[in-house]
């Protein structure tokens, strides 16, 4: 969001997403069977990147109908009130 918010401004952003994946309980839902396996694909600085390696990821999986994968958005986590995280500083 901030990365969003500081390009529409004409400022550079930093925007990371995480890709990872795991079995899923059931079928209907995104509860996992073991959190303690997740596959951690890794943390991306585009959305395109984190999109490949999801795709990827999904298609090496594909005879697994129960695995799935998830890109997720880490800006909205990392500043929650919208404003950049300066660079060298940890929340």
């Amino acid at each position: 969001m901030a990365a969003r918010q500081a390009a529409a401004k004409g400022k550079p952003g930093q925007a990371l997403h995480l890709v990872f994946g795991g079995e899923l309980a059931d079928l209907g839902s995104a509860e996992f069977r073991d959190p303690a396996t997740f596959d951690i694909v890794g943390i991306f600085p585009t959305y395109a990147a984190a999109r490949a390696a999801w795709k990827g990821a999904a298609q090496r999986t594909v005879d697994n109908a129960q695995m799935r994968y998830f890109v997720v958005d880490l800006d909205p986590l990392l500043t929650p009130d919208g404003t950049p995280l300066a660079r060298g500083t940890a929340r």
